[in-house]
């Protein structure tokens, strides 16, 4: 237990902000999930555009590793580019 009230308050701090990372990443992978569930290439194409911008702000924070941030936005890239959009 700690003795010193600084490190009460450190670990007040931590909890909190312990929960708005993990927030923040389930978050991520959600909209991951809901990309590469989608089939419709222009939902795809609007929705990658808001995962990517989260995988960098998490990147950016130290959340997830920036390789990962990278592999995830290179591999998302490719499935979405891979759905033909239906010409009509």
């Amino acid at each position: 237990m700690a003795n010193h009230k600084n490190t009460k308050k450190a670990i007040r701090t931590n909890a909190k902000k312990r929960l708005l990372n993990r927030y923040q990443a389930v978050t991520a992978r959600n909209l991951v999930k809901r990309l590469r569930l989608s089939h419709d290439h222009a939902e795809a194409s609007d929705l990658l555009k808001t995962v990517i911008s989260k995988l960098d702000k998490l990147a950016k924070r130290n959340i997830i590793h920036k390789n990962k941030a990278a592999n995830n936005k290179s591999k998302l890239t490719r499935f979405v580019n891979k759905m033909a959009p239906v010409a009509a």
